[in-house]
């Protein structure tokens, strides 16, 4: 039999963290992060990267383990995360992927295999200048008529992503799509368990809001002062949900109510995409955030087949 892997997933702000640990502790697992800006360094209230005592002595893989300034994709995400899974099964413990980047999920429970790409830097810099001269929404047009259905998925405003599907097509001669098609008719070597938390979207957006509105007493504005004065270049970071909008602040493009209002906006958005995402599993058992958590523990106990307690 194949080794179970128990997968949490779900929007942002949902309560993928404090179920994961509590779950954690209940059945001697450790937790794998499948989230693409807590890998970063230095970017730990924005990314809502949970801290050593939210861990509870549980421990986390996949964190905190990449320079802002370094190149990081989901074809890394995948190699290490699933030396990871092996490192903790190898210890008798059960592993638990958690977090909300669909593409890191999805690049585990079907196996996807991402051929090796060699980085053209130049084509890259010359997409970046298009993206400033002739608008970001250039770009999104030319990518969707190469691979409508990879586009389905982005959002107009995701210039990291955009600019990866154009790279991929250059650099292989192939669409995003056909690569992950034929990908997934490779062996899964792990019995994937998959769960998402679900909440009624008005408390979800309000606990997003309120989450924002801690980031930024938490001290987000001087976090995001602190990478750009420490770090020369962050090619992807200063992408990120928060970081970008704080940055345009910093810049003086808008004002400080303007950008925290534009995170608490993006980021309701991103949670809509997010679910939008994670449906697309039919295999998915869909639990309720706003349930007892115990509730919800039981539920997957049940389902992984470990017995309820």
């Amino acid at each position: 039999m194949k080794p179970k892997v128990i997968v949490i997933c779900g929007p942002t702000a949902s309560g993928k963290t404090a179920l994961s640990i509590e779950l954690a502790k209940k059945i001697d697992g450790e937790i794998v992060s499948a989230d693409s800006m807590q890998i970063y360094k230095d970017m730990d209230i924005g990314s809502a990267k949970p801290s050593a005592e939210e861990m509870q002595g549980i421990k986390h893989y996949m964190l905190d383990f990449v320079s802002p300034e370094q190149r990081y994709n989901v074809a890394d995400y995948k190699e290490e995360a699933v030396q990871a899974i092996e490192e903790i099964l190898k210890k008798g413990k059960v592993p638990i992927v958690v977090g909300g980047t669909g593409l890191y999920v999805d690049s585990l429970i079907y196996g996807i295999e991402y051929p090796k790409m060699e980085f053209d830097e130049e084509y890259r810099k010359e997409l970046e200048k298009r993206a400033e001269v002739e608008g970001l929404e250039e770009l999104y047009k030319e990518a969707q008529k190469i691979d409508p259905e990879a586009m389905k998925n982005i959002s107009k405003n995701d210039r990291k992503r955009i600019i990866r599907v154009l790279e991929i097509y250059k650099a292989t001669g192939k669409t995003k799509t056909e690569q992950e098609i034929e990908s997934r008719k490779n062996e899964v070597p792990y019995d994937y368990k998959v769960f998402a938390i679900n909440m009624d979207r008005e408390l979800l957006y309000n606990r997003i809001n309120k989450r924002v509105d801690i980031m930024i007493e938490q001290g987000l504005i001087e976090e995001v002062k602190n990478i750009v004065t420490k770090y020369l270049k962050y090619p992807t970071a200063m992408q990120a949900l928060g970081y970008k909008e704080i940055k345009e602040y910093l810049d003086g493009i808008i004002t400080k109510e303007e950008a925290i209002e534009k995170v608490k906006q993006e980021t309701r958005r991103y949670a809509k995409r997010q679910l939008t995402w994670f449906r697309k599993n039919k295999d998915t058992v869909w639990i309720d955030g706003a349930d007892d958590r115990q509730n919800n523990i039981n539920i997957i106990l049940e389902e992984v087949d470990f017995g309820k307690n």
